[in-house]
């Protein structure tokens, strides 16, 4: 009888700490940032359950209103980066506008949009813009 495989199913410690994804800018590119981030925060639960349920969501929803500010408002392409923390989850996206977020007025009844940045800074523990010439890096950290 031949030996049973026994394949390593366990992530390497790199796999789980971090994950970086390019996109072109398309507006599918937002369904599929959310869906790297979603597959980060899974490899990133079987080693670490978040503190809160909430939490996933929210990094999920952080990452979705980035990615959506990226198409609509940078042309080109845009890089999302995810990395484990001390006591969360660090979300960088980078993209070709050196144009730092600004809020904008939310009217509920208009469906003309508003509210991401507000969220982004309801959501997050800390939020930063670092400008330079190839674009802007948002920087967020969300507790996990």
């Amino acid at each position: 009888m031949a030996p049973e495989s026994r394949r390593d199913r366990t992530l390497a410690g790199e796999e789980i700490t971090s994950r970086i994804a390019s996109f072109p800018g398309e507006l599918h590119d937002v369904t599929d940032a959310r869906l790297v981030a979603e597959e980060f925060l899974f490899d990133l639960a079987r080693a670490s359950a978040p503190t809160a349920p909430e939490h996933w969501d929210d990094i999920l929803l952080v990452v979705t209103e980035l990615a959506a500010n990226a198409v609509q408002y940078a042309p080109g392409p845009f890089e999302l980066r995810l990395r484990r923390t001390f006591d969360g989850v660090h979300v960088v996206m980078h993209d070709t506008s050196s144009t730092e977020p600004a809020p904008r007025p939310f009217h509920p009844h208009s469906g003309g949009g508003g509210i991401g940045w507000h969220l982004i800074h309801t959501l997050c523990d800390q939020v930063s813009v670092v400008t330079h010439e190839q674009g802007k890096d948002i920087h967020v950290f969300l507790p996990w």
